[in-house]
């Protein structure tokens, strides 16, 4: 029968075995690629959640105050609801892609974590590390040019937001307020032809303090800045992905090694065994 003593170290044993499984299994989860995961989902959410209401939006003003006639605006309309599927595209892959990379992550902290064990990693996990390295290099190109089309609708915001601005400051008591006019046309987003094509005066005020503009041209902001933070995901993925890659290599070198330095000690002890077993023949 056991002793009070001996049942307390049990105890003290049992929570001292759950708390070295914990902390093993907490040194398994790739961490770094779990916040690049996070930080990707969030930057692709914000930047197709928000640019899909923007792109409504805009769609609104201009029909509203600037292009009236359907057909002057029905490529533009055509285009942005393109992008509007391209932007459900765009979710679904990377929602995919971001799951797949974390669990790439999952391989490789295994694979390094293990590498004096019996796990051994092998040339096709080598080559999907290496697939996954060049595709993310091509994904991060892509999304440094959407990051960049994304500051356009931003900066033309801005300026009719800053125009509205002028009218109502100081300097705009001694200017002709209706003067002071923003022209869509300008920026090829609407054909020369429309109508009426441009806003002046108290309808430029008008739709500068319209919800429409408000909401539109901050999420456009957030949107920028979603596709911001998606390229630095990728930008982090690319390390992770290249130095795992590089960790891969180097444990399956070792592996190879330790294979080549048991084989040669076998041999050497079949060597040895056969010596031995020749010289009790002999005796």
């Amino acid at each position: 029968m056991e002793t009070p003593s001996e049942e307390n170290q049990d105890q003290k044993q049992d929570k001292r075995g759950c708390f070295e499984c914990c902390i093993k299994c907490l040194g398994g989860v790739p961490y770094a690629s779990l916040v690049a995961t996070i930080l990707c989902f969030s930057g692709v959410a914000l930047f197709c959640g928000c640019g899909h209401v923007a792109l409504t939006g805009t769609v609104t003003i201009l029909e509203t105050h600037f292009s009236r006639v359907t057909s002057d605006h029905a490529m533009l309309t055509d285009v942005i609801q393109l992008m509007q599927y391209v932007i459900y595209g765009i979710a679904s892959f990377f929602f995919l892609y971001g799951i797949i990379l974390l669990a790439e992550g999952f391989y490789t902290t295994s694979a390094v974590k293990e590498l004096h064990s019996e796990f051994k990693t092998t040339i096709c996990g080598r080559c999907i590390s290496g697939l996954f390295v060049f595709l993310t290099y091509i994904l991060g190109v892509a999304w440094l040019g959407v990051f960049g089309f994304s500051a356009v609708p931003v900066f033309l915001f801005y300026n009719m937001w800053s125009t509205c601005a002028a009218m109502k400051s100081s300097v705009a008591n001694f200017t002709n307020i209706d003067s002071i006019c923003v022209d869509v046309r300008q920026y090829g987003i609407i054909p020369w032809n429309a109508t009426p094509g441009k806003a002046c005066g108290s309808t430029l005020g008008d739709i500068c303090n319209s919800n429409d503009f408000y909401l539109s041209y901050h999420l456009y902001i957030v949107a920028c800045a979603g596709a911001g933070a998606t390229v630095i995901a990728l930008i982090h993925f690319l390390m992770i992905l290249s130095a795992n890659w590089a960790y891969l290599k180097d444990a399956s070198q070792m592996h190879a090694y330790q294979d080549i330095k048991l084989k040669e000690e076998r041999e050497l002890q079949d060597i040895t065994s056969r010596s031995k077993e020749c010289l009790n023949s002999y005796t």
